[in-house]
């Protein structure tokens, strides 16, 4: 596997000649894979209308799905370490994850087609990611990021009026917004926030969910194409999976779960030769052996409850086996 560096060089030269390729780097930044866009023997991806494959045929037997969860006693030990630090005021705002054994009657791959998401992503015999959230797209020179910060079940009563007047899941979702505000200052101008909290909402295997989401956008220079590679690793990683500030809230995260999370929490993007499209390798699964983890977790500040923290890493264990809805408002 080839250095972080030496991969972002090489995204700066085909960037340069305007050639087109997928890549995926881990949470840590410290291994990133390219790949061409057409190599589907090797990863098999779709980034909103791009893919490299044909959809397959999906049989209709049962979906067979448990889960095994660490236990609430198990998560509190991490949970309790993270307020620890943010009473200390070492951060403000943490991602806090964990893995979850799933047992199914599904491989990889035929999760991979069966999930209908806005990204996929299939790393054969390694992953399958079906994830519902942009890192950053590029589009003639703009740069727009899309953090998403809030979930709740769409059953509940009143849950659109709930999730966005919850005291909590607003002050977790300024503080993102913030953030990548500062992420994309590192290489746009012009940065600005277009479009605060709107709902968007997930059907899935187990549950309907609202989800909440913003939209900040900046200028990026002539050449960025040149600059490509670099303007990536700039903004990682991605400020809406580790928290703030990042460097001492990834040193707490790495101390609170005590467990590798890989690719997961990275990012995958497609690049065009002009245009980029990207999204956090979130909502993914992979394979250990011949056990499958589902990873998830949610932001923790000083107003999280544990107990709602821990089912809300559990409520995001499933297939969105039906396609998203279009956005429900701002």
């Amino acid at each position: 596997m080839r250095g972080i560096k030496s991969i972002a060089a090489e995204m700066n030269k085909l960037g340069k000649r305007n050639e087109a390729f997928v890549f995926v780097i881990d949470f840590e930044a410290t291994k990133a894979r390219l790949y061409k866009p057409d190599d589907t023997d090797k990863i098999r991806w779709q980034a909103n209308n791009c893919s490299n494959f044909s959809p397959a045929p999906t049989n209709n037997k049962e979906i067979e799905w448990k889960t095994e969860p660490v236990s609430f006693s198990q998560y509190k030990k991490g949970y309790d370490l993270v307020q620890q630090h943010i009473h200390n005021g070492d951060t403000y705002l943490l991602n806090y994850t964990q893995p979850t054994k799933v047992n199914t009657n599904l491989s990889l791959e035929e999760i991979f087609n069966h999930s209908e998401a806005r990204y996929k992503v299939l790393l054969k015999d390694e992953f399958v990611c079906f994830s519902p959230e942009i890192f950053v797209q590029i589009n003639a020179g703009k740069i727009s990021s899309y953090p998403m910060k809030g979930t709740m079940d769409a059953s509940l009563p009143n849950a659109k009026e709930r999730i966005l007047n919850d005291s909590k899941e607003l002050a977790e979702h300024n503080t993102i917004v913030d953030l990548i505000r500062n992420d994309l200052s590192l290489v746009a101008e012009n940065v600005m926030v277009e479009k605060f909290r709107y709902l968007e909402q997930l059907k899935t295997n187990k549950r309907n969910l609202w989800q909440v989401s913003s939209k900040i956008s900046g200028d990026l220079p002539e050449n960025y194409t040149e600059q490509i590679g670099d303007i990536i690793f700039k903004m990682l990683p991605a400020g809406s999976i580790c928290g703030a500030p990042k460097k001492k809230t990834v040193e707490i995260i790495k101390a609170a779960e005590n467990y590798k999370r890989g690719f997961y929490t990275g990012i995958f993007g497609y690049f065009d030769g002009q245009n980029l499209d990207s999204c956090v390798l979130i909502r993914y699964i992979e394979k250990e052996d011949d056990q499958l983890l589902y990873k998830s977790g949610g932001g923790i500040t000083f107003l999280s409850d544990a107990k709602s923290e821990y089912d809300e890493l559990v409520k995001k264990v499933y297939i969105p086996v039906f396609k998203k809805d279009s956005p429900t408002g701002d």
